[in-house]
């Protein structure tokens, strides 16, 4: 199935997941700044345009063209109470036939750390790609001395799977990570032909 074939926006209780837009730069730029020393830890190094509208410009026009070509699921969380931007999940790699899986990436800006937000949207996407996009597997990978994000993947039926050596570049260095999944229950094991 296509993304393309419907908007992609999924409620839950206290967020809207949505892709960017354009009108999001100037909330996108400011979180991603106050929270840089929260983030660069745990993530690829910021190129030195990262935080500029035409790098956001990009990043947006790359989410239209993944949701619709179906091969990636870059969403936004918006505090529904009054639609403040608080981190974002990307449902990335989204690969079809006898794999049916995607790899799952996600930030969270540091004012809105440990509030149970990410979690929620986690759980959300996990149930949307399983219901709505037919996955079958849903990949995660984080540092292994990231503590609260190995914990938020272990509470929201994530499974710890082992270890990738020199995985990816993780603030200008090859890191080795831990290795999670999600598995859609139903299909645990079996096969069409069973």
């Amino acid at each position: 199935m296509l993304l393309s074939k419907r908007k992609v926006r999924i409620e839950t209780e206290r967020l809207t997941l949505r892709p960017p837009v354009h009108s999001d730069f100037r909330a996108w730029a400011r979180l991603r700044q106050d929270s840089q020393g929260y983030l660069t830890p745990w993530e690829p190094s910021w190129a030195p345009e990262h935080l500029s509208r035409k790098s956001f410009s990009n990043r947006v026009y790359w989410a239209q063209r993944s949701v619709n070509g179906g091969t990636a699921l870059p969403l936004f969380l918006c505090r529904r109470e009054d639609q403040v931007l608080v981190g974002a999940i990307t449902l990335d790699n989204i690969r079809r036939g006898p794999a049916q899986a995607g790899t799952l990436g996600y930030w969270t800006g540091m004012p809105f750390a440990r509030q149970g937000y990410m979690r929620e949207a986690i759980g959300a996407v996990v149930h949307y790609a399983f219901t709505q996009l037919d996955l079958s597997r849903i990949e995660a990978a984080c540092l292994p001395e990231n503590t609260a994000s190995r914990g938020l993947l272990e509470s929201t039926s994530f499974k710890y799977e082992g270890v990738a050596q020199s995985y990816l570049q993780i603030n200008g260095r090859w890191r080795t990570h831990v290795l999670y999944a999600s598995l859609r229950s139903d299909r645990r094991g079996r096969t069409e032909a069973g």
